[in-house]
């Protein structure tokens, strides 16, 4: 199908999907998870995958090639990740506020479906089942785009998910997957005025900088993630250490890793030999890829690395290198996120309540930590279920989106005869 007719279809399913009730939707959902548990559907979805991954080796990345793969274990989650979703209370319908009149009026604001939400992606297989969950548990019928990378892996799990979407009686084109992986299909949908009714991008900085550039469609700006970790002088180092490894290396193809350390000068002598150790030589040690550290002129006069050049410190490496500096203060450390980070993710390690105060009040990110590390930015983290992006804008949404964040509102208003005068 073209991209016009996949638009076409989501567009004529999107009132069906709206009108159907909690118990419809769930039954939905349970059966696409149902589905991605089938032998046959499963055995379809990984030879599909072993494909994709054929055809990407050598041209991308170690890490990204990881972040295309598919096993057991992720479809599992995968499937469970429906489930969590399903489980969660419907927000469509829900009374956000109830204003009575004196004329008699009574107003209520209610949460109701976007429409259509289109959602731009890369080689990220599972967002194509997290994405259908959100959109058709919030009464959305969705339109995916996924990179060429991962196209066989993501059509292979639409053909199953919309196997539980036709068998609770919604329609299949509740779920689209665009067949066109050229630029072409990507700006149709940011100029699909009439068709979407909000685009979605999940990608690197060109993708963000493309849909907020050119969408004529509502755009949330989500994803790009330089986040940063200050150590401050009162941290303790022992978690400090296990922090960013954590937010560092746990996955660093995911845009909630952290991509920059700041330390403070008076624990920098005795703090940064530890980290370098730990990142490097230990992490080798246990069989684990080692992180190259990029040092600003500070950090390197004390311990070895690679000079860090004059985009280090803005770039989202989405690999195991990490952008390491030293300031002077919290103020400096507050004031080098302002002018660096991309708003998504950041921490402080201290142990003093004045510096914490100051960092969390500050900092203006979607989510900012203390004491803990950045991996957490999740919608399945914060309770969420999964998420369908991480938005770093301030308008409608921010942070990770939810059911909550893929509706909208409209006034819904009951009278007894009432005219005005």
């Amino acid at each position: 199908m073209t991209t016009q007719q996949i638009l076409t279809a989501a567009r004529d399913a999107k009132r069906a999907v709206g009108v159907s009730g909690t118990e419809q939707r769930n039954r939905a959902l349970l059966g696409m998870a149902a589905a991605l548990e089938d032998a046959a559907s499963r055995a379809a979805i990984l030879e599909a995958n072993a494909a994709d991954l054929d055809a990407a080796r050598g041209h991308i990345s170690e890490v990204m090639l990881d972040r295309l793969a598919l096993n057991d274990k992720r479809l599992d989650g995968m499937a469970q990740g429906i489930r969590e979703v399903a489980a969660l209370p419907d927000p469509v319908g829900a009374v956000l506020r109830r204003i009575e009149r004196p004329n008699g009026l009574v107003i209520e604001k209610t949460a109701v479906p976007m429409g259509v939400i289109a959602i731009i992606y890369e080689s990220r297989p599972n967002v194509t089942s997290d994405a259908a969950a959100l959109a058709l548990k919030s009464g959305n019928a969705c339109v995916l785009r996924c990179g060429k990378e991962a196209w066989r892996t993501s059509k292979a799990i639409v053909d199953a998910l919309r196997q539980g979407v036709t068998a609770a009686g919604l329609p299949a084109a509740a779920v689209n997957l665009i067949e066109d992986t050229t630029r072409a299909s990507s700006y149709a949908l940011m100029e699909a005025v009439g068709y979407v009714d909000l685009l979605i991008p999940r990608g690197g900085a060109g993708l963000i900088r493309a849909c907020v550039e050119n969408a004529k469609v509502p755009c949330i700006q989500t994803g790009t993630g330089i986040c940063h970790i200050y150590v401050d002088d009162t941290a303790d180092q022992a978690k400090a250490l296990d922090i960013i490894e954590n937010a560092k290396a746990s996955r660093p193809s995911v845009c909630n890793a952290e991509e920059v350390c700041l330390v403070h000068k008076d624990i920098a002598a005795q703090f940064l030999p530890k980290l370098a150790q730990r990142l490097g030589p230990d992490r080798a040690a246990r069989g684990l890829h080692p992180v190259e550290l990029r040092l600003d002129p500070r950090a390197a006069a004390v311990i070895p690395g690679t000079p860090a050049g004059p985009q280090d410190f803005d770039t989202e490496f989405l690999d195991y290198i990490l952008a390491v500096g030293i300031v002077d203060s919290v103020e400096d450390a507050v004031a080098h996120i302002a002018a660096h980070s991309t708003g998504h993710s950041d921490a402080i390690l201290s142990q003093t309540p004045s510096h914490i105060d100051l960092f969390t009040a500050a900092v203006d990110s979607a989510a900012v930590y203390v004491n803990c590390s950045t991996r957490f930015t999740d919608g399945g983290e914060f309770g969420l279920g999964c998420e369908m992006g991480i938005s770093t804008q301030k308008l409608h949404a921010r942070g990770p989106m939810g059911l909550a964040e893929l509706c909208t509102y409209k006034y819904i208003i009951r009278g007894d005869g009432q005219i005005r005068v």
